[in-house]
C-alpha cells in the first residue's frame, strides 16, 4: 500500500474512532444510572455517531465499486457479497448468540424474534418498549440493505450503460427522503403525538426505518463519485481540507440546535440530512491532502477504528454486565465510565482475535482461489 493511500486511511480511521466514541457515550448516557455529571450535555448529540458511520460506509463501499467501474471492470455481486459477508456476519452472529443464550448480556428485558435479526429486518416496525434489547442493530439493517442494493443498482446501470446518468438517482433518493419523512411524520407519528408513549412511535416510524435514513449513505456516495470520476473538481475541492472541517463543525452545530428536540417536524424532516451534510464535509476534510486529519497518523485511533465494529456490536451488553458485576462497589462515576470503556475495548479485541481476524483470513483465501 502506497504512502498516500495510507495517509487517507489515517484520516478515516480518526473519524471511525470519533464515531464509535460518540455512540458509546450516547448509549452510556441513556443506559447508565451511574454517569458523570458532565456526560449528558456532552453525549446528547451522540446519536449522530451512527450517521457518521453511514457517511463513511457510503464513501468507502461506493469507492470500491466506482474504482472497478472507472477501470472498465464489470462489478461482481458474488465477490462483493463474499467480502461483506465475511466482514460483517460472523461477529454479528456471535453477538446475536450472546444475546439469545446469555440473558445477563441483555441490557433490557426482551428481544425481538430471532428471524428479524437473521433477515436484517429488525429496524422495520421496531417496538422499543417491548423489544428494545440489542436495538442498536437497527443500523446494521440499514447497512445490509445498502450492501444489497448498491451493487445491484450499479450492475444494472452498467448493463444499461447509464453510469454517467446515475447521479439523477442520488438526487431522486435524496428528495424521496424528505418526502417519506414528511409522510411518516404526518400519517404515523402525528396521530399518536398525544399518547403517553408518543416517543415510541417516533422511533418506530421516523428514526429506525431504512427509507428514512438514507441521507448519510447518499452523501458518502456523492463524495465518492466526485473523488473517483471528477478528478479536476476533486483537486480544487481538496485544497481546502481544513476549511471543510470548520464548515462541517459549523453545520453540525446548527444541526444540534435544530435537533435539540428530535421529535419536532423540522428536526424529523431536515435533521438527518443536515447531520449527514455536516459529517460529509468532515469526511471530505479527512481525505484532502491539505487537512490535518489526512497528515497525522495515530496508532490509537487506528486500533480503535479496527475494533469499532466489534465495540458497536457488543458495547451495550458489556456495559450492562460490567455494571452488574461492580454494582456492590462504591466506584466514582467517572472511574466507572473509564472501566466500562476498558471492558468494551477488551471484549471487542477478543472478538477481533477469535472471530473477525480468522474469518478475514478465510475470506482472503477464498477470494484468491476464484
Amino acid at each position: 500500500m502506497d504512502k498516500n493511500i495510507q495517509q487517507k486511511l489515517y484520516g478515516l480511521d480518526h473519524l471511525r474512532a470519533v464515531a464509535i466514541l460518540y455512540v458509546f457515550l450516547f448509549h452510556y448516557f441513556i443506559l447508565s444510572g451511574r454517569q458523570p455529571e458532565w456526560l449528558p450535555d456532552f453525549a446528547k448529540f451522540g446519536w449522530t455517531g451512527v450517521d457518521l458511520f453511514f457517511v463513511l460506509s457510503g464513501f468507502l463501499i461506493s469507492s470500491q465499486l466506482f474504482a472497478q467501474i472507472k477501470q472498465g471492470q464489470n462489478i461482481s455481486f458474488k465477490q462483493f457479497f463474499l467480502k461483506r459477508f465475511f466482514r460483517i456476519i460472523p461477529a454479528f452472529l456471535v453477538t446475536v448468540g450472546l444475546y439469545f443464550y446469555f440473558p445477563l448480556f441483555r441490557e433490557k428485558e426482551s428481544l425481538p424474534p430471532l428471524w428479524k435479526f437473521l433477515t436484517f429486518t429488525q429496524n422495520l416496525g421496531l417496538d422499543l418498549k417491548n423489544f428494545g434489547t440489542f436495538s442498536h442493530a437497527w443500523s446494521l439493517c440499514v447497512e445490509e440493505h445498502f450492501y444489497l442494493f448498491l451493487p445491484l443498482i450499479l450492475i444494472l446501470f452498467q448493463q444499461l450503460k447509464l453510469i454517467k446518468k446515475s447521479y439523477w438517482l442520488l438526487i431522486t433518493l435524496f428528495l424521496f427522503g424528505f418526502a417519506i419523512r414528511v409522510y411518516s411524520f404526518n400519517q404515523f407519528y402525528l396521530p399518536k403525538i398525544d399518547s403517553d408513549n408518543s416517543w415510541l412511535y417516533w422511533y418506530k416510524y421516523i428514526y429506525y426505518p431504512t427509507y428514512n435514513r438514507l441521507d448519510g449513505l447518499l452523501i458518502g456516495i456523492s463524495i465518492s463519485g466526485v473523488y473517483q470520476f471528477l478528478p479536476t473538481v476533486w483537486n480544487k475541492v481538496s485544497k481546502y481540507g481544513n476549511i471543510f472541517m470548520i464548515l462541517g463543525l459549523a453545520v453540525l452545530t446548527s444541526a444540534s440546535f435544530l435537533c435539540y428536540d428530535q421529535m419536532t417536524f423540522k428536526a424529523s424532516v431536515f435533521g438527518f440530512p443536515l447531520v449527514a451534510l455536516g459529517y460529509g464535509f468532515i469526511v471530505v476534510s479527512a481525505v484532502s491532502p491539505t487537512s490535518f486529519l489526512y497528515k497525522q497518523g495515530s496508532k490509537i485511533t487506528t486500533f480503535i477504528a479496527t475494533l469499532s465494529y466489534g465495540i458497536y456490536l457488543t458495547h451495550k451488553g458489556v456495559i450492562h454486565v460490567t455494571h452488574q458485576l461492580l454494582n456492590d462497589f462504591k466506584i466514582d462515576n467517572n472511574l466507572m465510565l473509564l472501566i466500562c470503556m476498558t471492558t468494551c475495548v477488551a471484549f471487542a479485541y477478543l472478538l477481533h482475535l477469535i472471530i473477525e481476524k480468522p474469518f478475514m483470513k478465510l475470506r482472503s483465501r477464498i477470494i484468491e482461489q476464484k
